[in-house]
Order: C-alpha cells, then sequence, then structure tokens
C-alpha cells in the first residue's frame, strides 16, 4: 500500500512540475513587459521611406505604435518601432512580409518573408536592421509573430512616407 503511495505521489508530482513549468513558460510573459529604450538614427543620418501603424490582429493579439522603414547614410535600411506596444508572448519575432494587408496568421504564412529577429522588448522604441541582402522595396508589412505557435500578434502595413 505505501509502495504505490509513493509511486502515485512521485508520479503526480512530476506531471505538477511539468505542467507547472509549461504554464510558466507560456503564461508569464502575459503578465511582464520588457521596456526597450533605443535611440533612433540621428537627425538627418536617415531618409524615411515607408511607414505604418500598428494594429491589433485579434482581441487578445494587440498592438499599437508606429513602424518606419529607414534608410541611413550608410546605405543600410532599419525598421524604427517608436511609441510601441504589444501583447507579450513566447517566441515574439520581427518579420518583414511582402504581403500589404495581413489582418490574420494564415496571411502571413502564404506570403514571402524575412526575420530581423527576437522581438527585443514588448514596449518602447527599437530599431531592427534589414540584412543587407534583402530588398527593402519588396516588404510591405512589419508583423510581430509568435514564431513558436505560428500566431500573427500584430501587424502594420507600410505606405510610402517621408
Amino acid at each position: 500500500m505505501s509502495r504505490t503511495i509513493i509511486i502515485t505521489a512521485l508520479v503526480c508530482g512530476t506531471l505538477g512540475f511539468i505542467a507547472g513549468n509549461a504554464f510558466w513558460y507560456l503564461a508569464s510573459p502575459l503578465f511582464f513587459d520588457e521596456v526597450v529604450s533605443e535611440q533612433a538614427p540621428a537627425a538627418g543620418q536617415a531618409r524615411t521611406l515607408r511607414t505604418g501603424q500598428f494594429k491589433d490582429a485579434d482581441a487578445v493579439h494587440k498592438g499599437s505604435g508606429t513602424a518606419t522603414l529607414l534608410r541611413t547614410n550608410d546605405g543600410s535600411h532599419v525598421v524604427r518601432f517608436t511609441d510601441f506596444r504589444s501583447t507579450n508572448g513566447p517566441d515574439l519575432k520581427v518579420y518583414l512580409v511582402e504581403a500589404a494587408t495581413i489582418t490574420k496568421s494564415s496571411d502571413v504564412t502564404a506570403s514571402r518573408w524575412i526575420s530581423l529577429g527576437r522581438l527585443k522588448g514588448n514596449v518602447g522604441d527599437q530599431n531592427y536592421t534589414l540584412p543587407t541582402s534583402a530588398d527593402p522595396a519588396a516588404y510591405k508589412s512589419v508583423v510581430i509573430w509568435c514564431e513558436q505557435f505560428g500566431v500573427l500578434f500584430s501587424s502594420a502595413p507600410l505606405a510610402p512616407g517621408g
């Protein structure tokens, strides 16, 4: 009898440990903000090519602020987020997507895209440099994407600006 109780306790404890860690990994980003405050390229050092406003993907995955595609004086291209705020989540990445209209996750997966890397923070001003091999004219939207689960968090369609 006591052996059954010990085995049951070990199994329940192991399952509880795994479930607790999984819950913390998935849910904890919802309770904590990662705040970033990066400087913009110096005045006169960059030209605005396109700009757009982040919008919510749905009632749970939200985003706001401005995405601006810049060309710097050294010829590199940077996507700058200003007054940015997004729902936090696991494994969030910044993608540039060729599609101009992104309203759901399947719009991202149906289009060509490049990753600019991990989202630095779900709140604040931040910069993302495009790879030199990327043609900035090919991309019409910036998205916040949960790579692990294939979920759209927010998108910003880019329109000519500057």
